[in-house]
């Protein structure tokens, strides 16, 4: 009987029903968990935890292994890169010095000790875990290697959900939450960098020729993306972008986003800095024009594609494997990761000004961790630095300190212009009889 493998319209037709069964329980989940005043993305990475080993793993009969057999798994990670490579590059877009405007000191001086309290915390604790989680799949790791890489995902903001909680809590227009969206950026690209540095070092093997040679073509690619693909890709959009992106325009920016990638992958520093970088050094004007010719389109990829890539994340994660020592190690992980973020942004944040109460709120904003913590921890899987127990932990990790952030939250009060709509919504409904 030929393999599951050998009938390849079987297979790809799995692939696709994969996707649509991801798609519905993620969307699902999504909505419940919005009425415990939590981001949608909470109840996606929910989803691709529960269909995995963790919850239908349990069940009899092997379900994950039926439903996501090995042999469709590789086409399932290569659609979650292409989503998550686009979501990148939105990240890099989304990037806008116009949130530093009057908040440069405040938000550097928040955003710089949130991560460096963060990242030192991380190292001590990388001190007590790796003699556990010395050995991933057979080869050994470095302390070097595990120590940075724990420090860089202890430091990391999620920007993206960050921005997407302020908005729902009215709070985007606020001091603490401009303050924070303003940090988070900075984090964001601070921590990239931290996290660029630590792959480049794990690709190297601690080889100094290595490291230097990746050091020297990442200086290269540096400089070709700030001295020629940028006032390139700023030449391009006056010349074919007006009111309305052109097709051609569309093709070129997916092209160079995907080589981009290739550039970072051949280098040694992993494909989600080239789709970040090439984000980063996308022209922003027209604003109105690239947001609904580009970044929309590119977003509605990422809400379809995305919800793939948890449930690749889910496939390696097995809570059920953590007991006895493993929920200690859970505890301290949690404990590091939240007291990083919350005093290396409050103390900073109390130092300009900050009431205690909005120093708190800035140090829970600074904690969520989301979607970005898992790419990052992905890149710890493939890069051999994270087992299997240590990848589920830190997943875990990011899950709570994302959904700490919600119910804690204050809801801004209303602006005037809403009271008045609500005012005149109220008065123009039909009165008891």
């Amino acid at each position: 009987m030929k393999s599951l493998a050998q009938h390849s319209d079987l297979l790809i037709a799995i692939v696709m029903a994969d996707i649509a069964i991801v798609l519905l329980v993620g969307a699902v989940l999504s909505r419940l968990i919005r009425r415990l005043r939590q981001p949608p993305v909470i109840g996606e990475i929910i989803a691709g935890i529960a269909l995995g080993p963790s919850l239908l793993g349990l069940l009899p009969g092997d379900l994950t292994g039926r439903v996501f057999p090995t042999e469709a798994r590789p086409y399932l990670t290569a659609i979650a890169q292409v989503g998550l490579l686009v979501f990148m590059f939105g990240i890099g877009w989304e990037f806008d010095k116009r949130l530093l405007k009057g908040r440069r000191g405040a938000a550097g001086a928040v955003s710089l000790g949130s991560i460096a309290l963060a990242f030192g915390l991380g190292i001590a604790l990388a001190t007590m875990l790796y003699s556990h989680h010395d050995t991933v799949k057979g080869e050994h790791t470095s302390f070097t290697a595990f120590a940075l890489f724990i420090g860089a995902a202890m430091s990391i903001t999620a920007f993206p959900v960050l921005a997407r909680m302020l908005t729902e809590h009215r709070m985007m227009g606020t001091r603490v939450g401009a303050l924070a969206l303003a940090s988070a950026a900075i984090d964001d690209v601070m921590a990239w960098c931290l996290l660029a540095l630590t792959a480049a070092i794990v690709t190297a093997g601690g080889a100094s020729g290595d490291m230097a040679q990746i050091g020297i073509l990442s200086a290269i690619y540096v400089a070709l993306m700030a001295l020629i693909v940028r006032p390139l890709l700023a030449h391009l959009t006056r010349r074919m972008v007006t009111d309305r992106v052109p097709p051609l325009y569309v093709i070129i920016i997916v092209a160079g986003l995907f080589l981009s990638s290739y550039g970072t992958t051949w280098i040694g520093i992993h494909s989600i800095f080239g789709a970040f970088a090439f984000g980063f050094v996308m022209p922003r004007e027209p604003f109105d024009a690239l947001a609904e010719g580009i970044k929309r389109p590119f977003d509605g990829i990422s809400m379809v594609l995305l919800p793939v890539f948890f449930i690749v994340t889910g496939l390696n994660v097995d809570i059920s494997s953590i007991s006895g020592r493993g929920i200690v190690e859970l505890l301290a992980i949690l404990l590091v990761a939240c007291a990083g973020k919350l005093i290396g942004a409050a103390i900073p944040g109390k130092l300009t000004g900050l009431p205690w109460r909005e120093v708190g709120t800035l140090g829970l904003l600074m904690n969520t961790r989301g979607l970005t913590e898992l790419i990052i921890l992905n890149v710890g899987v493939s890069l051999g630095v994270l087992d299997g127990q240590m990848f589920t932990m830190m997943v875990v990790m990011a899950l709570v300190t994302t959904a700490l952030a919600g119910p804690l939250l204050p809801n801004a009060p209303a602006s005037p212009d809403e009271l008045a709509d609500r005012r005149a919504a109220r008065s123009t409904e039909p009165q008891a009889a």
